[in-house]
């Protein structure tokens, strides 16, 4: 679905992403690890259009879409969360999820003043479709809290929502698990696991629980320097004598060590 080519990010001297190419398969749910500063982060802000590469190509399904703006690429398909939620904290739970599909009626000052009743009807599915959506999530019972007042893992839980609120092809999660207690974290990935299975959904997977990884992910991708250092399962990925060293600058008299420390 996603083929990345040479891709470059450069600030000043610096080489944030330096050579990264890479695929992401249909229907996959594909893990990114590597130890921080290994430009796992730059490389999603590069293909989501955040920022633009300072050279390299991005394809979707062979379409180049490199350096398009995050808003083109949303009407694609492609959705990101962030590290840190970025949720409208003083509107609701169910408000927040209304807010992201598309092309919405009441959004056209003529149809809101001369075609009330279209947009009535309109919000009132969308409604229904936040209910179903915070009923799969098991958040229905923080359907009308303010999102600003929600924990971390809701919060995050949230995010994976608005996902669920239009057509998405791939969804990228950034640290999904960052702050996220053991009993939501693992709500999180059984939603994951059955969009994947039930929807269709594409995922890449940014995280350093490799327990998360285990679970979910297949292939796992370990960047380092901004380079694809790795790629196979999580196996393969643990016995690799270059990613214990990225992770731990040991060698295979240390390999115990890495795998107790899930590297």
């Amino acid at each position: 679905m996603i083929r990345v080519e040479d891709l470059h990010k450069h600030f000043g001297g610096f080489h944030a992403v330096d050579g990264a190419t890479l695929e992401i398969a249909k229907g996959s749910i594909t893990g990114l690890i590597g130890p921080n500063g290994a430009g796992k982060s730059t490389l999603f802000n590069v293909i989501m259009g955040d920022l633009p590469p300072t050279s390299g190509r991005v394809l979707l399904e062979g379409d180049d879409i490199t350096g398009l703006p995050p808003h083109a690429l949303f009407h694609k398909g492609l959705l990101r969360t962030f590290q840190i939620a970025h949720e409208f904290h003083t509107m609701s739970v169910r408000e927040n999820l209304m807010m992201v599909p598309p092309r919405q009626s009441g959004e056209n000052l003529w149809s809101a003043w001369f075609h009330r009743g279209r947009v009535a009807e309109e919000e009132r599915e969308i409604a229904r479709r936040a209910d179903d959506v915070m009923q799969f999530l098991t958040i229905d019972h923080l359907a009308e809290e303010k999102a600003g007042n929600l924990s971390g893992g809701q919060k995050k839980l949230l995010e994976l929502g608005r996902t669920m609120m239009t057509d998405a092809r791939i969804v990228f999660l950034d640290e999904v698990g960052a702050g996220v207690n053991r009993t939501l974290l693992k709500t999180i990935a059984d939603a994951i696991d059955r969009l994947n299975k039930e929807r269709g959904y594409t995922f890449v997977v940014i995280e350093h629980d490799m327990d998360f990884i285990a679970r979910l992910c297949d292939p796992v991708i370990c960047m380092a320097e901004g380079r694809v250092l790795s790629e196979g399962t999580i196996e393969d990925i643990k016995s690799d004598e270059r990613v214990i060293e990225a992770y731990l600058g040991t060698g295979l008299k240390n390999k115990t060590v890495a795998e107790g420390a899930g590297a």
